[in-house]
């Protein structure tokens, strides 16, 4: 943080608590210098020549003079490698078991004293010196992992980190960079460092190396095939990227090359190849399906911070409702709360809360939900009702000698649970129950890195502050990237025991891989203005990548940013009209960002797309339900059905909304006109029912009133009908062409399975045919549109 930044957080937290911050800071440096080993003289390893190897089921060990080296490829056509007799478990991103070896992959030596494990649908192979090679079935490169490097303490040093380590790899000289849980700029990630290590939240923050969510999960797309990689070490660590270059005439190609070093934990990853459709649904198979969110959280929600209290609420929910917005949900912050202590209630501003939520979700309300923030850091002060139990529980992280660590949180001096301990997270899943009573519908979970206050360093945990990471043990250098991770599995596991029949609705802001197990997340936005609003595309599309695909970017920008124009407001909210989650977001500093706040032209602009927002409601239920059975995300880059095109790869402007629409945000002010880059097919505006033809660009209208958007032809969009009920919108596939989609209806909030009915459209004669599959009738009203309709 630089000295504006500093400003701006005594600003936000005052300056009796900048001062408590420095204190915390200061505390927490001096029991990390006490307790954790000090740096001393190191040497490096490598593996060295190989010695042998060991067959086992799914591929075999390969041992090497100073290291080993397990590969297994799965039934699935997954690969994992682990250094050092690494394994896959135990591991935080897995759900469940990892799934069974390939029975049919065999370990078989290779040329120069390499072996190699050969599959059906990769091929591995393993250098004499430890390089790893992961290659398709013909044999064409993917990936090559070159020999890694450990640093350890040299002989009769004391102190030395230990398990330091470092990988080099080098992939197509055409690839291009996606992933690590989505970054700026991007979605294509730029060559640079990426740091490893969820941040907390300071102000106006920039730059590529802050995230309050990362994942070492790294999108790799070439003209060869592309594959992903997920190193599974939540330990800090930093990814530092380089695109290659292909050589001209009779030149070479420089491969493209990436580095991870992580400051200690295991050396294991993952690689998935294959289409990103397949990636995905083996990357569902591995870390877990996304949970689905209940019907009501894919309506547009308000965001506010709470302290104007039960007057505040209702204006806002009045304002919606006087004006004909639709509404679904009313976000509260940590100003709902007393003094900013979690599981409370502020009862001058809220004296009635469970009458208040009752009546929002009545007819008084048309059926607005509650959401409360829950905040991990628990007020150390004693009559607290959660920081005495959790201290009768013994709840909470403890320092080096024995007693709980203590930070900086909103309500002041804190102690935070340790959620690696399973104990520990069925305690505070009880706690749940005391928000349900007071007619919370959904939770958001904030300032879960987790935060501790400080006005220099990382505002986070002691890094020797002591967890349990179930029943192993071990420091927050290990648990810090997993905490916010395993807080959401306890709210998920205590809203689950307590409303079984409820699907539940969890907003995380950090987390890790295996997330979308739990909830969903939101963007940060690292800085304000038209760059925020670039920033926020970004990182949905990459938070999609890395198996997230409920996730959106607050409308409205930064806390403690100016207000924004009534422009950028507007080409905001017409795109977040699109994301999976739709939130405005009124943060301290902010002002009111209401529609009607901006002037009569904003609001009929942002009333048009609310209204586009609850037509296209069946199309994202059904994209919710695709999810969660195949892990394929909401938000795709345009690439993703077509990632041998360079020309979609480069494409950042953009996206597909499923496989149907294709969405053009206005990112740049001033603009009425835009230029689109087109997948291959034919392409309807929906707004005027122009064909273009892609592959290539085309230009279209892009006025105030909307964004451009472009169905695919051939394509099914169920969509909400005049009555409420669901009607297929049907684009006329080409002449001789078909085309398809799916409907999922689901209505209701629960856990029953809903099938997925499949339609096929074709064109007979001059008509526009559209059929069931298994059912004589279609079952559904049809509107056909485009060509000849």
């Amino acid at each position: 943080m630089d000295a504006r930044g500093l400003v701006r957080s005594v600003r936000l937290v005052g300056a009796a608590q900048g001062l408590r911050a420095a204190r915390s800071a200061w505390r927490g440096r001096r029991m990390d210098a006490r307790t954790l080993p000090r740096g001393g003289r190191e040497r490096a390893r490598v593996p060295g020549p190989a010695r042998g190897a060991e067959p086992r089921p799914g591929g075999g060990v390969v041992h090497f003079e100073r290291s080993s080296l397990r590969v297994r490829v799965t039934a699935g056509g997954m690969v994992f490698c682990g250094w050092d007799g690494a394994g896959p478990e135990p591991s935080y991103a897995l759900a469940g078991a990892y799934p069974q070896a390939d029975p049919r992959a065999v370990l078989e030596p290779d040329k120069d004293g390499g072996w190699r494990v050969v599959s059906e649908r990769v091929l591995v192979t393993v250098t004499r010196l430890g390089a790893v090679e992961v290659r398709t079935p013909g044999g064409v490169v993917l990936r090559r992992d070159l020999p890694p490097r450990w640093w350890e303490p040299a002989d009769g040093a004391e102190g030395g980190t230990g398990g330091r380590w470092t990988q080099r790899s080098e992939v197509p000289a055409d690839a291009r960079f996606f992933g690590l849980g989505g970054r700026t700029p991007g979605p294509r990630l730029r060559g640079g460092p990426y740091r490893l290590w969820n941040a907390g939240p300071v102000p106006f923050r920039t730059g590529r190396g802050t995230r309050s969510l990362t994942m070492p999960v790294l999108w790799v797309v070439a003209d060869a095939g592309g594959h992903l990689l997920f190193h599974d070490n939540t330990w800090d660590g930093v990814v530092t990227l380089r695109e290659g270059v292909e050589g001209a005439g009779s030149g070479h190609d420089r491969p493209g090359r990436c580095e991870v070093r992580m400051s200690g934990g295991p050396l294991r990853y993952w690689v998935l190849t294959g289409a990103p459709s397949r990636v995905l649904h083996g990357w569902r198979t591995l870390t877990g399906a996304p949970v689905l969110p209940p019907r009501w959280a894919l309506g547009h929600q308000a965001g506010l911070w709470g302290a104007g209290g039960e007057r505040e609420v209702r204006r806002v929910v009045a304002g919606y409702a006087e004006r004909g917005l639709p509404l679904s949900a009313v976000h509260l912050g940590a100003g709902h709360h007393r003094g900013r202590r979690g599981f409370t209630v502020d009862s001058g501003r809220f004296p009635d809360l469970p009458v208040l939520a009752a009546s929002l979700r009545g007819a008084e309300g048309g059926g607005v939900r509650l959401v409360s923030c829950v905040d991990p850091a628990v007020r150390a002060e004693p009559g607290d009702a959660v920081y005495d139990g959790g201290l009768g529980e013994d709840a909470f992280v403890r320092g080096p000698l024995g007693g709980p660590v203590r930070g900086l949180g909103l309500a002041g001096e804190s102690v935070y649970p340790d959620f690696t301990d399973p104990r520990v997270r069925k305690w505070w899943a009880g706690l749940y129950s005391e928000r349900l009573a007071r007619g919370f519908a959904g939770f958001c979970h904030e300032m879960n890195d987790p935060v501790s206050l400080a006005v220099a360093g990382d505002p986070t945990l002691p890094r020797s502050a002591g967890h349990c990471l179930e029943s192993r043990g071990g420091d927050h250098r290990e648990a810090h990237n997993v905490y916010a991770l395993a807080m959401a599995r306890a709210g998920f596991e205590g809203l689950r025991g307590l409303r079984p029949h409820e699907r539940p609705f969890l907003l995380s802001r950090s987390g890790w891989a295996g997330l979308q197990r739990y909830g969903g997340t939101w963007t940060d936005q690292t800085s304000a203005g038209w760059e925020g609003l670039r920033d926020a595309l970004a990182q949905v599309i990459g938070l999609g990548l890395c198996g997230v695909p409920y996730c959106g970017a607050d409308v409205g920008g930064v806390a403690g940013a100016p207000r924004p124009s009534p422009e950028l407001y507007l080409r905001w909210f017409q795109l977040a009209a699109y994301l999976p989650l739709f939130r405005t977001s009124a943060v301290p500093g902010s002002g009111r960002l209401e529609p009607w706040e901006f002037g009569p032209e904003v609001l009929g602009h942002a009333r048009a797309a609310l209204r586009e927002r609850e037509r296209l409601l069946p199309y994202l239920a059904t994209l919710a339900r695709l999810a969660h059975r195949s892990g394929a995300p909401y938000v795709r880059p345009l690439w993703w059905a077509a990632p041998k095109d360079r020309a979609l790869r480069e494409c950042e402007d953009a996206f597909l909304l499923g496989d149907a629409l294709l969405v053009a945000p206005v990112l740049e002010p001033g603009v009425v006109r835009r230029t689109v880059r087109l997948p291959r097919g034919r392409w309807y505006d929906t707004a005027t029912g122009r064909v273009h033809r892609g592959p290539g660009q085309v230009v279209v209208e892009a006025p105030p009133a909307r964004i451009p958007v472009l169905a695919r032809a051939g394509s099914v969009v169920p969509v909400a009908g005049p009555g409420g009920g669901i009607e297929l919108e049907v684009w006329a596939p080409p002449p001789g062409r078909t085309g398809g989609g799916v409907v999922a209806a689901d209505l209701g909030d629960g856990f029953g399975r809903v099938e997925l009915e499949r339609f096929s459209v074709r064109v007979l004669g001059r008509e526009v045919v559209v059929a069931r599959e298994g059912a004589s009738e279609v079952g559904y009203p049809v509107r056909v549109r485009g060509a000849g309709a």
